[in-house]
């Protein structure tokens, strides 16, 4: 078994019933590799800073003479001092209720907020294996509970490889309805149907594979950077234009263009994205 390197975040409790399983709580996910640039006087490269100021009198104001407010009414304020707000956003219970079990199909994707992983904490391993086991056979996930920073959350807790995984949920007072952006009804015949089952089908895969998947987009601006770096120029490309924006298309001729463009060069397609990824790879291990 690999050991455990990582440092978990908080100490929980999960409780169902009358059994107890105490957990470590991991976060799911890496800090991201964004890369952000700083502002700079352009006629000799200084750097710039932020400064804020006071409306009342345009003055500057440093860090350490701020404070946080709540506006209550129109221009008035009750402040808050770093220890009250501290307070406030470390008010956390380390447990958490399961009120219900439900169908794993039933929740939308759409209420998933931040991720993390469970594991087992001392005395909770045989539990812990039951609990997922369980949610395992029965494809269904544990609702309930938890307040984390002064703040409430639903959560759902899932069985992901041999462990368990918990899910922050949106309120449904927090997300927007779909009918208020407007969807129109329009109807499509069946001619139009089975050509875009086709082309589906062709474009289908057993099962999601998130290897296939690089941000392209971060090795392009790691690269413009590493030639900027070495006194290279860096060659400006336009961006492809949006095909048909604005154009009323002909729907059956896109389809099955779409179809013959892609039915013999589906193969050679899935050859190449791996072959992409180790190329990826490689460019990293040379910049090393």
């Amino acid at each position: 078994m690999p050991k455990n390197n990582l440092r978990p975040i908080a100490s929980l409790t999960i409780s169902f019933g009358l059994v107890a399983i105490p957990v470590k709580l991991y976060s799911a996910t890496v800090a991201s590799e964004h890369i952000s640039f700083n502002l700079m006087r352009k006629k000799d490269g200084s750097r710039v800073k932020q400064q804020y100021l006071a409306l009342n009198d345009g003055k500057p104001v440093e860090r350490s003479e701020m404070t946080k407010g709540y506006e209550f009414a129109k221009d008035q304020y009750v402040m808050f001092s770093p220890e009250e707000i501290k307070a406030l956003e470390e008010a956390t219970t380390r447990s958490i209720d399961i009120e219900q079990f439900v169908p794993l199909d039933s929740v939308d994707p759409v209420y998933i907020d931040n991720t993390y992983y469970l594991a087992a904490d001392k005395g909770g391993a045989k539990p812990y294996s039951l609990l997922a086991s369980a949610l395992r056979k029965s494809k269904q996930g544990a609702v309930g509970r938890w307040v984390s920073r002064g703040k409430e959350h639903i959560v759902l807790i899932r069985p992901i490889g041999d462990g368990l995984a918990m899910h922050q949920l949106h309120f449904q007072a927090q997300l927007r309805d779909i009918k208020d952006i407007g969807v129109e009804s329009t109807k499509v015949s069946d001619s139009e149907l089975k050509l875009a089952d086709q082309l589906i089908d062709q474009l289908s895969a057993k099962r999601f594979d998130p290897s296939q998947y690089v941000d392209e987009f971060h090795e392009r601006v790691e690269a413009a950077i590493q030639n900027k770096v070495q006194g290279k120029e860096i060659s400006l490309a336009e961006p492809p234009e949006p095909a048909n924006r604005g154009n009323v298309i002909d729907l059956m001729h896109a389809l099955k263009a779409s179809l013959d463009a892609r039915g013999p060069n589906k193969a050679a397609l899935k050859e190449r994205r791996p072959a992409k990824r180790a190329n990826a790879a490689n460019r990293k291990a040379a910049r090393r």
